[in-house]
């Protein structure tokens, strides 16, 4: 009986400690101005604050948006020097990579919105 309970007792924590890391990574967003964009990176900086944050792009990324979602962009629409907000997280290997890009006008609000 005790050995059932205590076989209970790890699996439910092997289960929790599976689980924890993916809610402690959940995607998150960074707004801020474009200071570098290659194929397989980009990096941007928040002028209020001064961070600075990298993030990698994977092959093939196509979730460049308008602010509004409603138009799409090639990764070439991304340039330097342009106000954008990436949503990110950390999920594989740990590394930063954004999952999605929005174009932002120069008052840093999703173009579009009044």
């Amino acid at each position: 009986m005790i050995k059932n309970a205590t076989r209970g007792l790890l699996a439910l924590v092997a289960v929790a400690a599976m689980l924890l890391p993916q809610v402690a990574m959940a995607a998150s967003t960074f707004y801020g101005i474009t200071v570098h964009v290659s194929s397989n990176n980009i990096k941007v900086q928040d002028p209020k604050t001064k961070q600075t944050l990298s993030f990698q792009i994977l092959p093939k990324f196509d979730q460049i948006f308008s602010a509004d979602g409603k138009t799409t962009y090639q990764m070439k629409e991304v340039k330097a020097g342009q106000y954008v907000g990436i949503i990110y997280d950390q999920k594989a290997l740990g590394v930063r990579h954004a999952d999605k890009i929005y174009l932002m006008n120069n008052a840093n609000q999703r173009i579009g919105a009044q």
